[in-house]
């Protein structure tokens, strides 16, 4: 008998979603993880909020449950528009260890998956490597929730070809020791734009949010102090091309930043490594100018220091994964409806450029919807995909890709192998 009925690979959002959901479904489930915790662009990327989607709470139990399990930690809150995806990133990854034992998920830490045995359209096994350990682990079935479809192109799965610019990355960190009141009081003065700048207070914390890009498209209150910096050499014109600033839940004196952009190329392929190295020195120099720009522009901000800096980059697209079928812009422009979902969604298409002026967020005007078929491989019967390398076009994909999505994408999957094996 297989090992396992389920190994998913990489426990990032998708990941976790689905260890969870199979485990607390009765199937013998393990993910393994190249890192020491769970979480993946929330944990190691410091990407927060989970943006704000209309689900119809359709595959949401294993949010739901974070949710329920952060708040055990102070690690959760909801405020603004009624986003409930403000975390914190330490305290999720506590919170997910949590959720797997209490589901009886196995993990594997600090592993990667080197090599795969497959016999004609199946997955037999994959090979688990570290430092001290390399094995062989079967499996009923498999999922590539590795981000950058990892297992896929060890199996020789088809790749989507990308006929569209990268987006760019960016590497996120974090600013302690604000003066949290001092600032919120000067920041809501200073811009009186409640759909850029926001303030609130909720259990003793002071939660708040900016915002300002290098765009014309709309007026940002933050651009003249960024103009003023760059002149002074304090910045680089790319350093103001995306600036975005909120708190973070227990952390009062700390704001998690969403950039820098990076600006290397016009078209940087997150899996070329040297191109990639390169990225991440000049993100770390980007970080040490917003920080001292941040410190001498910003009142509150005397006595802040950098307190983290993403472990892992950002990346918003690279490999995509051929399914059974590939969801299309024009799948989602349509709102076609499907007998049971993977998720229901709202949210944009959100496409990130390199050029000024050239971003694209194209609000629909209908919710759409996903079809499990984009889960499943093409090339294999018994794998299947979900996350950021799900089975679907350039700007599909774009819409796909945010936290909450990918959730749902998990947990599908799990509710599907379960269906089959039960």
């Amino acid at each position: 008998m297989p090992d396992y009925d389920l190994v998913v690979c990489g426990g990032g959002t998708a990941g976790s979603a689905a260890g969870y959901i199979a485990a607390k479904k009765g199937l013998k489930t393990l993910i393994v993880e190249k890192n020491i915790h769970l979480g993946g662009s929330i944990t190691s990327a410091l990407v927060i909020p989970s943006m704000k989607s209309n689900t119809k709470n359709i595959n949401c139990e294993f949010y739901n449950d974070l949710i329920k399990e952060l708040r055990l930690f102070g690690g959760q809150t909801t405020y603004g528009d009624g986003n409930q995806g403000w975390f914190n990133p330490e305290l999720t990854k506590i919170a997910l260890d949590s959720l797997m034992q209490k589901a009886g998920c196995d993990v594997l830490y600090d592993c990667e998956i080197t090599d795969a045995v497959k016999e004609r359209n199946h997955v037999k096994s994959i090979k688990i490597s570290s430092k001290m350990l390399s094995l062989y682990i079967e499996s009923s079935y498999f999922l590539d929730a590795t981000g950058d479809g990892n297992l896929s192109f060890i199996l020789n799965n088809k790749i989507l070809e990308n006929k569209f610019n990268r987006q760019p990355m960016t590497l996120r960190f974090h600013v302690s020791g604000v003066d949290m009141k001092k600032f919120s009081s000067w920041l809501l003065n200073f811009d009186n734009n409640r759909e850029v700048t926001t303030s609130y207070k909720k259990d003793g914390q002071i939660h708040l949010s900016t915002a300002c890009t290098w765009d014309t498209n709309r007026s940002w209150a933050l651009r003249p102090l960024f103009e003023d910096a760059i002149k002074a050499g304090v910045l680089e014109d790319e350093d103001s091309s995306y600036f975005q600033l909120f708190t973070i839940p227990a952390m009062p004196d700390t704001v998690s930043l969403n950039c820098p952009r990076i600006l290397l190329d016009k078209d940087i392929d997150p899996l070329d490594i040297y191109k990639k190295s390169i990225v991440l020195q000049k993100a770390r120099r980007q970080i040490w100018r917003l920080y001292n720009f941040m410190k001498s522009y910003f009142p509150g901000f005397e006595h802040s220091y950098i307190s983290n800096i993403a472990d892992m980059i950002g990346v918003r697209e690279s490999r995509r994964i051929q399914g059974k079928k590939i969801y299309t812009k024009e799948d989602i422009l349509s709102g076609k409806r499907y007998k049971n979902p993977v998720l229901h969604a709202d949210y944009p298409i959100d496409i990130h450029s390199y050029k000024k002026d050239s971003s694209t967020l194209e609000h629909t005007k209908v919710d759409y919807e996903l079809p499990v078929e984009c889960l499943k491989s093409l090339d294999f019967e018994n794998l299947y995909i979900a996350g950021r390398n799900i089975s679907a076009d350039f700007s599909a994909q774009a819409a796909l890709r945010i936290q909450t999505s990918c959730f749902s994408m998990g947990e599908a999957v799990a509710k599907d192998i379960a269906n089959i094996l039960m």
